[in-house]
């Protein structure tokens, strides 16, 4: 199964990372949902970028953390074709930067619904709709995680990095679990990269601060990560599942 003419489902894709996702999925020949939870406009645009490259896309406003809306979500991406690929990309860490101490109970439960209870939803829906055990095709789930799990995000995000923490344990888990119904589930955690999450948050320049830090001597482009996405998402990672690949300069 080479992917093509499938469906890939990409959450939070307006921008970033996601958005990558979404147009590398489509020069694959998978037809894509641009999932986003409020910017219409910047999931606008990344359809009218594959359908530019003669694609097939289709924006899909829904917040991950309702599960009800995640059942929606997966019953629109049933009017392109089969679902074999979800990407659960959605993240937020709640546009705030300082100690653990000073996070409010509201952002952390925010935060917490987005990252890991939006990603566990997708999981279980994502099951549901491909199990081979239930007649469906089977396919590939990729989880973006983060880099900050190493080190925690002391003095900036903690929570953040926690909520990334628990999407590595679902991954290891659920891989485990979804292997038997045919489906391989697998993440990316990407190091410093170069997109609109550090600016919303107050820090436009924080990449380029952590240079020092990096092997390469650089953030990440967007594109580097979503091609680690579609590799693990594609035949020629088929005997990979469980696994958590840092696309991170050697840091």
């Amino acid at each position: 199964m080479d992917g093509r003419h499938d469906v890939a489902i990409v959450t939070g894709a307006s921008r970033g990372i996601g958005a990558a996702t979404a147009v590398l999925a489509a020069r694959a020949g998978r037809a894509v949902v641009v999932n986003y939870s409020q910017d219409a406009d910047g999931a606008a645009a990344v359809v009218q970028e594959i359908e530019g490259l003669g694609g097939r896309a289709l924006a899909v406003q829904a917040d991950v953390s309702d599960p009800n809306a995640v059942r929606a979500l997966f019953d629109a991406a049933a009017t392109l074709g089969p679902v074999r690929a979800v990407v659960n990309n959605a993240g937020i860490t709640g546009d705030l930067i300082g100690p653990l101490v000073d996070v409010p109970a509201e952002t952390v439960r925010r935060v917490l619904d987005v990252n890991v209870a939006g990603a566990i939803y997708m999981c279980q829906e994502a099951q549901r709709r491909m199990s081979t055990a239930t007649g469906g095709d089977g396919g590939s789930i990729v989880n973006i995680s983060s880099t900050a799990v190493k080190a925690g995000s002391p003095g900036t995000w903690v929570h953040y990095a926690a909520s990334k923490g628990a999407l590595d344990v679902l991954t290891i888990g659920f891989a485990t679990e979804a292997a038997a119904h045919g489906i391989r589930v697998n993440a990316v955690s990407p190091g410093s990269t170069n997109t609109g999450l550090h600016a919303a948050a107050g820090m436009p320049d924080r990449v380029e601060r952590l240079n020092h830090l990096i092997p390469m001597g650089r953030g990440g482009e967007p594109e580097e990560v979503a091609a680690a996405v579609l590799w693990l998402l594609g035949p020629e990672a088929s005997y990979v599942t469980g696994a958590i690949l840092p696309v991170a300069g050697g840091r």
